[in-house]
């Protein structure tokens, strides 16, 4: 099943979270989203949940995210975040 990532990089945390979505334009709505809580400035608080595993939710404080992507996933390469080396 392919499905989109969305991954938050906070700052000074070396582990990004993610959150899935089943629809390439979900997934884009939601990166948007995200963008402009970081570039609105205001701290709040983002809750986030995942299409992929029900019930996973993460909540984060907008003004610590340092970074947002979105990527296509297929379940191979569901565990490697795009962009990111991970050891």
């Amino acid at each position: 099943m392919l499905m989109y990532t969305v991954e938050i990089t906070l700052r000074n945390n070396p582990i990004a979270l993610s959150v899935q979505r089943k629809e390439q334009e979900n997934a884009e709505v939601l990166y948007r989203e995200i963008a402009s809580a970081i570039a609105d400035g205001n701290p709040k608080i983002l809750e986030l949940t995942c299409e992929k595993q029900e019930g996973k939710k993460v909540s984060v404080l907008t003004s610590e995210i340092s970074a947002v992507q979105v990527s296509e996933k297929s379940g191979a390469s569901a565990n490697m975040g795009a962009g990111f080396i991970r050891g």
